[in-house]
C-alpha cells in the first residue's frame, strides 16, 4: 500500500433521514479506522434520529423506523463516536459536501467538541470525479474489479471507499500516498466551513460562495453590511457555517484585533 499515514485515518459513511444537512439526522454511521501501522478497526452504530424516516429514504438504505425505535440517540452515543475517531484525519465518499457537515451538525446540536481545523479530509468521490467521472458502485468496479454488494449500507460503503482510495493511489502515479496531499487534491476549492458556503480565495481571504455577496470577502461584507451576519445566523445554514462566520466576526472586534 502506497498511502503513508502520519496519524490514523477514519473512513466513514452516514445513512440518514434525508439529504438536508441542517435538518436531517443520522440513522447509521460506520467507521473504518486505519492506524499508522496498518491495523484496521471497524465500528458501526444504528442511531435513533428522533424523527420519522421517510418511505422513499427507507427504500434506499433499508433502515426502517422500527429498526431505530429502540436504538440510542446521537446525544447518547456521540461522545463515544468522537472518542473513537480521536485525532484521526477523515475520509469518505462525497464527505466534504454531506457526511462531514451533517456529522458536525449532530455534534454541535449535542454541544460536542469536534475540531475540524487540524484534520485533513480526503473526499474519494472528488478524486474519482477528477480522474474518471463515475458513481461509487462504478468506482468500485473500475478500481477494484468488484461488484458493490449492499450498496447504501454504511458499513459496505466505508469498506469500499477505503479500498477505492488505496486503488486510486496505486493506479495514478501523480497521486502521492500522503493524506495531506490527498486532502488538498480531493478538495476542488479551499473551504472554510466544510459545507462550502465560505471558502478561501487566492489571497487566503474567506469569501462567501453564494448570494448577492458571492466571491466577496467575508470581512468586507460584515463591515459594510453588519445585518448580513444576523441574516445568516437566522437562516437555514449549517451550524458549523454559522460558527465559522462568528469566528470571523469576532476577529474584527477590538478584542479580536488585540489578540491577533
Amino acid at each position: 500500500m502506497k498511502i503513508k499515514l502520519q496519524r490514523p485515518l477514519c473512513i466513514f459513511d452516514l445513512e440518514t433521514t434525508g439529504i438536508k444537512v441542517t435538518s436531517d439526522r443520522i440513522v447509521e454511521i460506520a467507521i473504518v479506522k486505519i492506524h499508522v501501522d496498518g491495523k484496521e478497526e471497524k465500528r458501526r452504530w444504528i442511531v435513533n434520529p428522533e424523527m420519522n424516516i421517510p418511505k422513499e429514504v427507507i427504500e434506499i438504505h433499508g433502515i426502517t423506523n422500527e429498526m431505530v425505535a429502540n436504538a440510542p440517540t446521537f446525544k447518547q452515543i456521540g461522545a463515544e463516536i468522537v472518542q473513537f475517531i480521536g485525532s484521526a484525519d477523515l475520509g469518505g465518499y462525497n464527505c466534504n459536501r454531506f457526511d462531514v457537515p451533517l456529522f458536525m451538525e449532530e455534534c454541535m446540536r449535542c454541544e460536542l467538541d469536534f475540531d475540524l481545523e487540524k484534520r485533513h479530509i480526503v473526499d474519494v468521490q472528488n478524486i474519482f470525479h477528477r480522474m474518471e467521472q463515475r458513481t461509487l458502485s462504478a468506482a468500485y468496479q473500475f478500481y477494484c474489479n468488484k461488484n458493490l454488494e449492499n450498496a447504501h449500507s454504511a458499513e459496505a460503503d466505508t469498506l469500499a471507499t477505503w479500498e477505492i482510495l488505496v486503488a486510486q493511489v496505486e493506479r495514478y502515479p501523480d497521486l502521492q500516498g500522503d493524506i495531506a496531499f490527498l486532502a488538498e487534491f480531493s478538495n476542488r476549492q479551499r473551504i472554510a466551513d466544510v459545507a462550502g458556503f465560505i471558502a478561501f480565495n487566492d489571497k487566503n481571504q474567506e469569501v462567501f460562495t453564494f448570494g448577492k455577496y458571492r466571491n466577496q470577502s467575508v470581512e468586507s461584507v460584515l463591515a459594510k453590511d453588519p445585518g448580513y451576519y444576523s441574516w445568516v445566523q437566522n437562516a437555514d445554514f449549517p451550524m458549523y457555517t454559522k460558527k465559522i462566520l462568528t469566528k470571523i466576526k469576532l476577529r474584527q472586534s477590538p478584542l479580536g484585533q488585540t489578540l491577533k
